[in-house]
């Protein structure tokens, strides 16, 4: 029939998935295996670059597969004028068309968010950096802590000194400093009759220490004045950098660090759909309120019009229209993405997962309870990093009074029996037993019809 054979095309016998580990001998799969793929082979005459019916990039911003027709206008145009041997080694050397199917291992791969939530990205050649001044609270917070450190230090010491300066040229100019220790001089400030002492004194001010020995008096208008100027600033200072400081040590950055993730995707069969799964966990008692999840499919394509767009980010839908993106928190989760006629893996089988290169962003947001604040936490899965025919282990059990949770088990998965086929393959194939099943239902009722007389 056509669903038989229609199922032997999609679904053959494969000898036994891809393991991390070991094989169980004798356990039938349905995954093909690593071995199953013919190994590309290399052309001994590097001169000569064989045709390749398609081509996989080396990293997400590889050359697109441009026609040859547009490759010639572009050699055309270049000033130099290299040599065929060169010019057919580099040819090969950017395309790759010497190995149709490039492995996972020899790839050049360059995350675009690492495991811990880091963002691969460089900013650079920005030119109009004074709007970075204009919101100095932001880019005082957002220092690392050696240079913030280092800000907060230098705006009272550059206080101190300048005030403590102007101070000493005012005892310069009146003449205080050449009366020293005279009874009958009306000093402006007494008790400064060098830089040091006039640097002490600063400092005494605007930290409000008032030993008692150095004081302004009432012989100079100009001392009143610099000493109001000097505890308006410090007043300032000590509301900015405090501030700043509050702000950095109680940002919940690190909360994140309690939220963690499997390692591995899984992709197995959930209420006989084709699903994507990983599993995320909180570590802290205290759970997080309002808990949303988010995923991200980063991928580089080419358009129908030639056009390469690298890094394109594509929505994974977690299950916001049935609200199974907000999350309780409470015990470690299996989220699920449903893989459906909306999702980019409609076409992904076992097979062209290898061939494939792409990256799968997770976010988890949140409030913490605590604080109030908003917490961020990020990770990122690799095609590598999808194990196919696996589902995660059960991590809880009942106790007596409560449920226990075993995070040694949060990361561990074993093996199930999963179709290689992509989800649109196994569309196809029960479309064709549902047709094949309403036609023999058809025909049986035809002959089971009584004969008119």
């Amino acid at each position: 029939s056509a669903a038989a054979a229609k199922r032997s095309t999609l679904m053959p016998n494969y000898p036994s998935p891809p393991r991390r580990g070991g094989i169980i001998p004798g356990e039938p799969s349905l995954v093909p295996s690593r071995g199953s793929l013919a190994t590309p082979q290399r052309p001994s005459d590097p001169s000569r670059c064989p045709s390749a019916t398609r081509w996989y990039p080396l990293h997400a911003l590889s050359v697109p597969n441009i026609p040859s027709s547009a490759r010639s206008k572009t050699l055309a145009r270049s000033t130099a004028a290299p040599s065929p041997e060169g010019l057919q080694s580099r040819r090969c050397k950017l395309l790759e068309e010497d190995s149709p199917v490039v492995q996972a291992s020899k790839r050049q791969r360059q995350r675009y968010v690492t495991k811990v939530g880091k963002c691969q990205v460089n900013l650079g050649n920005i030119q109009e950096k004074k709007r970075f001044l204009s919101d100095i609270f932001t880019t005082i917070v957002d220092l690392k802590y050696r240079w913030f450190l280092f800000v907060f230090m230098m705006c009272y010491i550059v206080t101190w000194v300048a005030f403590g300066t102007v101070y000493f040229f005012d005892a310069w100019a009146r003449g205080d400093i050449e009366h020293r220790g005279d009874p009958q001089w009306g000093a402006c400030i007494e008790n400064v009759d060098g830089f040091i002492s006039a640097l002490l004194f600063s400092v005494e001010s605007q930290r409000t220490i008032g030993y008692g020995s150095r004081m302004v008096t009432a012989n100079c208008a100009e001392g009143v004045i610099l000493l109001m100027a000097q505890s308006i600033v410090g007043s300032m200072i000590d509301a900015l950098m405090v501030g700043c400081m509050f702000v950095k040590i109680s940002r919940p950055k690190k909360r994140a660090q309690t939220l963690i993730f499997s390692k591995n995707c899984v992709v197995s069969r959930r209420d006989e759909k084709l699903c994507l799964m990983f599993r995320v966990g909180d570590l802290r008692e205290s759970h997080m309120v309002d808990a949303k999840i988010r995923a991200k499919l980063i991928k580089s394509r080419q358009t129908a019009e030639g056009e390469f767009i690298p890094l394109e980010q594509s929505e994974l839908n977690l299950g916001y229209d049935t609200g199974e993106d907000r999350l309780f928190l409470v015990e470690p989760q299996i989220i699920c993405h449903v893989i459906n006629r909306r999702s980019p893996f409609w076409d992904m089988s076992a097979e062209s997962l290898r061939r494939e290169q792409f990256e799968i962003i997770i976010i988890l947001e949140g409030i913490v309870e605590a604080t109030g604040m908003t917490c961020q936490a990020r990770t990122s899965y690799t095609e590598d990093e999808i194990l196919w025919g696996y589902r995660f282990e059960p991590c809880m059990s009942l106790e007596k009074g409560a449920f226990r949770v075993d995070y040694s088990r949060f990361e561990m998965t074993f093996e199930v029996q999963t179709p290689a086929a992509s989800a649109k393959e196994l569309h196809e194939l029960k479309e064709l037993e549902q047709q094949e099943h309403s036609t023999l239902s058809l025909y049986w009722d035809h002959l089971l019809q009584p004969c008119a007389p």
